[in-house]
């Protein structure tokens, strides 16, 4: 397949060399076309890009840096003939005897739309729009949770218009479907567009970051436990009911992720248990009786790399474990061979790959795992992919519609698939205002081997009855419901105490 790949002249990036790259490498002849500017750029934004890597020290050209247009790809000859058109510019416009697919933020085409939208402090929608009908075959909202200044934005938003671009185009080469595009809203704008108050706010930003890793450990999350009789926050979407109680931590470690279990008349709460001190996490085991933490946490697991979002099921008998190892590139199986503290690597069912928060269950005679992918540089929380296989063991192949999902709101998985009058849910992280800031409750509503749907039916954010600034994680053994989220953390105990006070659960629902 002959593809042509459309730019402003002079308006070269580093990830329109990407996206280029990327379509090449599904096996299409990627040329070049340049079009005359449509109006001048955003005024500063080359000169701001410039003072952030300077005082953000980044050491790697990133995709928002300006290229030469002749690097970004071969410039088509007269005798190229393009089946495919991907137009990036102002003013995309149609081809005889060629598809054209052109690329829109919130419905307006070109880069400066993208970054008008992110200098007004809004996330811009990405779409990818059929020129000729003007149907929108996909749609995407970025996460920003990695991205520094106005580069970083530029990049993360410009790298899932390429997860969006890459799958429309595979998808056609292969003969493959495409879901339908998710209706996401809008973001609606902070403040009035200029460059001169983000370089303020994105310098000053960047000053209060280091002092705030200076005085407090950065991020520090901390776990709510509450026995419920009946229906929980899953079943309700909201807090109400008795109060969530904090397990204490040691201070210079934090525990995340908890995922409860019940085993041989034993309760214990698996989190990830990192030390600030060493930046890595591992495995830990927190026991419970009827009155709530009951003794230290103990050791579980610890690799090499770094490990959290303890996954675990019991199946067959036994009970397993299938941790977060993005720092892996792989998604490995354990089973438990002593409770709690003893694992066993039993398989790999997933390399190469670097899947977070992986989540299993049986649906319909079939293994299913949800995660999100980081496809190529920008958030981890935004793509979701599928993965299914006739047994727990595999073999495991992917959904042939992945990515199923680019969307911030409600792509990253956030505890364990659950079952509520005979309807499948799941809870999902809303990355909106940052990683784990608020969980949303999403009914699945379609999941085979040719497609998938979810529909969010509930929104929960921290408030009085769970204070701090995230809402991360939620899951369930019995009557013990777990959740986290994230708290300042002052390195001075006498400051962390009075945090913790103004901090405590409480307050109305």
């Amino acid at each position: 397949m002959n593809l042509l790949l459309v730019v402003e002249d002079g308006r070269g990036r580093h990830w329109m060399r990407r996206l280029a790259e990327r379509l090449s490498g599904l096996g299409a002849e990627v040329r070049l076309e340049t079009a005359a500017p449509s109006e001048a750029p955003v005024r500063g934004i080359d000169l701001l890009l410039r003072l952030e890597r300077m005082v953000m020290r980044r050491n790697r050209a990133i995709g928002a840096e300006p290229i030469e247009v002749g690097a970004i790809a071969p410039r088509a000859d007269a005798g190229f003939s393009a089946d495919f058109v991907v137009d990036l510019t102002a003013r995309p416009r149609s081809r005889p005897g060629a598809r054209v697919f052109a690329a829109a933020w919130d419905g307006v085409h070109g880069e400066d739309a993208a970054i008008a939208r992110l200098v007004s402090g809004a996330t811009p929608l990405a779409e990818v729009i059929d020129l000729d009908t003007g149907e929108v075959l996909e749609r995407g909202l970025a996460s920003l949770e990695n991205a520094a200044g106005l580069g970083g934005a530029i990049e993360t938003v410009a790298a899932r218009l390429i997860t969006l671009l890459v799958a429309r185009v595979g998808a056609i080469l292969t003969g493959r479907a495409r879901p339908e595009p998710p209706h996401i809203p809008g973001v609606p704008l902070k403040h009035r567009s200029d460059v001169a108050r983000l370089a303020a706010a994105s310098l000053a930003g960047s000053l209060a970051r280091a002092i705030y890793r200076l005085t407090c450990y950065a991020p520090h999350w901390r776990i709510g436990w509450r026995y419920v009789d009946g229906p929980g926050v899953a079943e309700t979407g909201d807090l109400s009911g008795p109060l969530f109680q904090v397990v204490p931590d040691p201070g210079h470690r934090f525990f995340a992720d908890p995922f409860p279990v019940i085993r041989d008349g034993r309760t214990y709460v698996f989190v990830e248990d990192l030390d600030h001190r060493v930046g890595k996490g591992l495995i830990s085991a927190v026991p419970f009786d009827e009155r709530g933490p009951a003794g230290e946490a103990v050791v579980a697991l610890e690799e090499p790399w770094h490990l959290s979002y303890p996954f675990l099921l019991e199946h067959a008998g036994e009970l397993w474990m299938i941790p977060e190892s993005t720092n892996a590139g792989d998604v490995a199986l354990y089973r438990c061979t002593r409770f709690p503290d003893r694992w066993e690597r039993v398989a790999t069912l997933l390399d190469g790959i670097s899947l977070s928060d992986a989540t299993v269950f049986e649906h319909a005679g079939r293994w299913w795992m949800l995660g999100t992918m980081h496809d190529g540089c920008g958030g981890w929380s935004d793509v979701l992919v599928i993965h299914s296989a006739p047994s727990l063991f595999g073999p495991w192949t992917a959904h042939p519609t992945n990515p199923v999902l680019v969307d911030r709101t409600s792509a990253r998985p956030a505890g364990a698939v659950f079952r509520h009058d005979g309807r499948l849910f799941r809870p999902v992280q809303d990355c909106s205002d940052g990683y784990g800031a608020a969980i949303a409750i999403a009914e699945i509503t379609r999941l085979d081997e040719e497609g998938f749907a979810q529909v969010v039916r509930h929104r929960l954010a921290p408030g009085p009855r769970w204070p701090g600034r995230k809402f991360h994680t939620l899951n369930r053994a019995g009557r013990l419901e777990v959740i986290d989220g994230s708290v300042v953390r002052p390195k001075w105990s006498w400051l962390a105490a009075f945090v913790d006070r103004a901090t405590t659960p409480g307050g109305a629902a």
